[in-house]
C-alpha cells in the first residue's frame, strides 16, 4: 500500500509521532471494517484489542522481507493481523492462524472473505497452541507471530521457536502496553510471562533479537 502522508513533524510529542506512523500505514477498507469489529469485540467482551496500524505494516514489511511463504499467526486478532501479513507474503503463501475462541476465528474468516483472500492461502484451527503445535511441522515456517495475552502461549515458546526455520522469525506484540514491563513493581502474571519470553529470547545464542517500540511493542528474535 502507498500513502500520501508527508513527512514526520519535527519535536512533537511521542503520541503524535505514534498517531502519524499510524496514519502513514494505510489500511485498506477490509482492514479498517475488520479493525471497527475487533474493537467493539474487545470493549463488549474483553477480546484482545487489534495490532495497531503501524505494528500491521511492521508485520507486512517482515513477511515481505523474509519472502514469507508459510506463517504462522497465534491469536487471530479478528482477522487485522492476518491480513496484513497476507499483504506481505507471497501471493502462493499460506497463513494458518489459530485462537482458542471460536468467535474470534468466525471474525477472522469473516475479515479474509470480505478482503477477497482465496480460501486456499489460510487456514484457521481452532484451538490453543499446546493443542495444535504438535500437529504443525517443525522449522517449516518463515514467521511466527503470537498476538495475544503472553500467558496464552509462554509455556510453549520453545515450540514456536521448534516452528521457526533457520533466517526465519518469532514475534510477539504487545510487550511494552502500559510500560508494565519496565515497572519493578508490576508482578501481575502478564506482564512475568513478558518479562520471562524476553529474558528466554535474548540468553537464546541461536537468536537474534530486538524490541521495537512502535504500538504495544514488538519484540522480534530472527533464528541465526
Amino acid at each position: 500500500m502507498t500513502s500520501t502522508a508527508g513527512p514526520p513533524p519535527s519535536g512533537g510529542s511521542p503520541t503524535g509521532a505514534a498517531a502519524w506512523a499510524d496514519s502513514f500505514a494505510t489500511e485498506t477498507p477490509a482492514m479498517l471494517a475488520a479493525r471497527q469489529r475487533a474493537l467493539t469485540s474487545a470493549t463488549a467482551f474483553g477480546t484482545p484489542e487489534p495490532v495497531e496500524p503501524a505494528v500491521g505494516a511492521t508485520l507486512a514489511v517482515l513477511a515481505a522481507g523474509s519472502d514469507a511463504r508459510a506463517v504462522v499467526s497465534i491469536g487471530s486478532g479478528g482477522g487485522v493481523t492476518g491480513l496484513w501479513l497476507l499483504q506481505g507474503m507471497r501471493p502462493d503463501g499460506v497463513l494458518t492462524a489459530l485462537d482458542g475462541d471460536p468467535a474470534e476465528l468466525r471474525a477472522a474468516r469473516r475479515a479474509f472473505t470480505e478482503a477477497g483472500t482465496p480460501s486456499g492461502r489460510t487456514r484457521l484451527i481452532f484451538g490453543t497452541p499446546a493443542e495444535v503445535l504438535p500437529r504443525l511441522s517443525p522449522g517449516a515456517y518463515d514467521l511466527v507471530v503470537c498476538a495475544g495475552p503472553p500467558l496464552e502461549y509462554s509455556g510453549q515458546l520453545s515450540g514456536l521457536l521448534g516452528l521457526v526455520r533457520r533466517g526465519g522469525s518469532l514475534v510477539c506484540h504487545g510487550l511494552l502496553a502500559q510500560d508494565r514491563i519496565a515497572d519493578r513493581s508490576a508482578r501481575d502474571p502478564q506482564t512475568v510471562a513478558w518479562r520471562e519470553i524476553a529474558r528466554t529470547v535474548r540468553e537464546d545464542e541461536t537468536l537474534t533479537c530486538a524490541v521495537l517500540p512502535m504500538g504495544a511493542g514488538l519484540l522480534v528474535a530472527t533464528k541465526r
